[in-house]
């Protein structure tokens, strides 16, 4: 019997970023009715979009309200939803609040597929089902402490603490000892949905992060794309993917992809999924490791080594009711050992400081330059000559760098190439450490595993501040002595000017203000003499002449714009408080830009060296401040849970105690 066949009227885009950018691309090559997402200062996604398809949220939180995004779809007539990666798109919740009241539905494998894959726990039951290997683990979720000391005991350090529900890598702590649980259980507790988390044997030394790329239809006919390669990691978040793996045993990876296959054909998987694996190639063996229902960042590579197979077009036509095979291409092999001849490499720029704990690097993006050429492809949301506002409700990801060619020594060449045409201005990134990553012997020999990125992190950031490359300092010199200001994009000049016209709103103000003038329009005109600051639309100060129709003759001011909005506010507000000064070991500051969940002393406390003093968060985790030294408070920054910190503000300034050691 012929498949039924759900054709898509209105899709909505329930996401932001590149990820969208990148399902905009394919939506409108298939002419599908789209509509996007966005808030106030976060628009860049949806340039190629008219005004009437993109939709508003009230604040970046949003993204993540059901009852607010029901009503959107309800009141735009939305029968389709793609949820990209991240937000909601693993909860089955969400996919069965919007079929259920409003006819909607999400892309993905549905409601009941959901509950099962993007719960870590049901995850770990149906590997073990289909014969699967998993690593020993707690058998229900927890937060008891005694309940995972327990455990350790019994199994042995170290073990990983992860949150029952959560992506990313976030919501996972790895726990070296029985001294450290105690520390660490609050903070994957407060990163879990669910307020609960699981243990699991920690399989770190030697071990691989090898993922199959698998396709369903939901009559339990699945197809692979191979493998792809995530071992090069920090915080279990992956900074470089590859494909295929670097394992030349590709009988082990025969295993690995037939492990997967089984497990979707088990539950009949709709659409794209991800299965990852934990693997140590000398000893040839492997763990299932976690289920990620939903396309991944990744997924370029995957795409490349494909032949440059569409993913996005694939999982909306799966969601229309298309049989794998009636779109899946009859070219590419199902044999997992032998996948097509080509490499390709997928490089994450974010807004990070690498050296600063891989904190959020919050501010402007005042320029910026990708590369191109033969084997290059660049996946962002970011546009030429567009501001550029990163703040702290969002991921750091700016954009992919995904490179291609015949063989691996091709591979590395054009990244190092691509890597040297790359620029990013007005906030740090993780560049430094991606081009030292690259030149590195481990890196070229394929021989990192999970551990390699931070346990030779000091190498590489000493190895990443030696080797920028000039041509991009000499042309950052050029473009610094432009008449522009570093921390705006807009350009103002001395003499500018404009007429201001205000025109009420209310008919009753109407009224009221033509009886005053006597039906005369009430325009002003502002000059600007001399521009003190420019940071636009963040802030301007700069001396003006003013006039009205009720003061004629031109009067001085200093004109002082400070935005408050919430994007731009919290860029200007945070430097408005109290900076520490450099080498006064007395300050404690904020190492890096946050939004502050807690300050943990008052004045008059006494604090220990390596006393937590305040929790941060930068998007879903939390971060401690700690002192480093000893000594009494005497003073504390003073403001409110959710306040926007920057990097350098005070914490909180001792007197007496230890000196900080170096």
């Amino acid at each position: 019997m012929a498949p039924e066949i759900r054709p898509i009227k209105r899709l909505l885009i329930a996401n932001r970023g590149e990820i969208t950018t990148r399902i905009l691309q394919t939506t409108r090559e298939l002419s599908l009715d789209t509509y996007t997402l966005t808030t106030s200062t976060d628009t860049l996604h949806t340039h190629s979009l008219p005004l009437s398809r993109i939709i508003p949220l009230p604040s970046p939180s949003s993204y993540t309200r059901i009852p607010t995004l029901l009503a959107l779809v309800k009141e735009h007539n939305i029968d389709t939803i793609h949820p990209g990666y991240g937000f909601l798109s693993e909860s089955a919740l969400f996919a069965s609040a919007m079929l259920s009241e409003a006819n909607a539905l999400v892309i993905g494998p549905g409601a009941e597929v959901l509950e099962r894959t993007g719960d870590k726990l049901q995850a770990r039951g149906l590997a073990e089902e289909c014969g699967v290997a998993v690593l020993p683990a707690l058998r229900e979720p927890t937060s008891g402490i005694e309940d995972i000391q327990n455990f350790a005991e019994e199994i042995g350090f170290p073990i990983l603490l992860k949150s029952s529900a959560s992506g990313g890598g976030r919501g996972i702590r790895l726990v070296p000892s029985s001294s450290t649980l105690e520390k660490l259980l609050p903070l994957v507790l407060a990163e879990s949905p669910s307020g609960t988390v699981f243990a699991e044997k920690a399989a770190v030394n030697g071990y691989r992060h090898i993922e199959v790329q698998i396709l369903g239809d939901g009559t339990g006919d699945i197809r692979h794309l191979w493998d792809r390669e995530c071992s090069i990691q920090r915080r279990f978040q992956k900074v470089v993917e590859f494909a295929p793996s670097s394992l030349k045993d590709r009988s082990t990876i025969k295993s690995i992809v037939e492990s997967a296959v089984r497990m979707a054909k088990h539950i009949k998987y709709t659409g794209l999924g991800t299965w990852e694996f934990l693997v140590h190639e000398e000893n040839r063996e492997f763990y299932f490791l976690e289920i990620n229902p939903r396309i991944q960042v990744e997924h370029t590579i995957t795409e490349q080594l494909a032949l440059g197979l569409d993913l996005v077009k694939l999982q909306i036509q799966i969601a229309q009711g298309y049989l794998l095979k009636d779109v899946f291409p009859s070219h590419l092999s199902q044999d997992p050992e032998t996948p097509p001849p080509i490499h390709s490499l997928q490089l994450r720029v974010t807004a990070e400081d690498a050296d600063n704990n891989w904190s959020l690097s919050v501010g402007k993006i005042t320029d910026f330059r990708f590369p191109g050429g033969n084997g290059v492809r660049v996946d962002t949301h970011l546009i030429p000559g567009q501001e550029a506002i990163i703040g702290t409700e969002f991921d750091t990801l700016l954009a992919k760098i995904v490179i291609s060619a015949p063989t691996w020594e091709d591979v590395v060449r054009k990244a190092r190439r691509a890597l040297g045409d790359t620029f990013v201005e007005g906030v740090k990134t993780n560049l430094g450490i991606l081009r030292a990553s690259i030149d590195s012997d481990a890196f070229v020999e394929q021989t990192c595993d999970t551990q390699w990125l931070e346990g030779n992190l000091s190498t590489l950031l000493a190895v990443a501040k030696a080797s920028k490359p000039q041509h991009l300092l000499k042309n950052a010199s050029k473009r610094s002595s432009a008449p522009i200001s570093a921390s705006s994009n807009v350009l103002f000049r001395k003499g500018d000017a404009w007429s201001i016209s205000l025109t009420p709103s209310l008919p009753d103000q109407q009224q009221a203000t033509h009886q005053q003038t006597e039906a005369k329009e009430q325009i002003s005109h502002l000059q600007l003499t001399r521009i003190h600051r420019n940071e636009f639309p963040t802030s301007l100060t700069a001396s003006i002449l003013y006039t009205t129709p009720l003061s004629p003759k031109p009067q001085a001011y200093t004109l002082t714009l400070a935005s408050t909005t919430s994007s731009f506010a919290s860029l200007s507000n945070v430097t408005s408080h109290r900076r520490g000064e450099p080498g006064n070991e007395r300050h404690i500051v904020f190492p890096f830009a946050g939004k502050l969940i807690e300050v943990l002393v008052e004045e008059g406390d006494e604090v220990q060296k390596g006393e937590t003093v305040a929790v941060v968060r930068q998007m879903k985790m939390e971060l401690e401040i700690r002192a480093a030294r000893g000594g009494r408070v005497v003073w504390v920054y003073e403001g409110e849970e959710g306040d926007e910190v920057g990097e350098g503000v005070i914490v909180a300034e001792l007197e007496g105690g230890e000196e900080a050691k170096l």
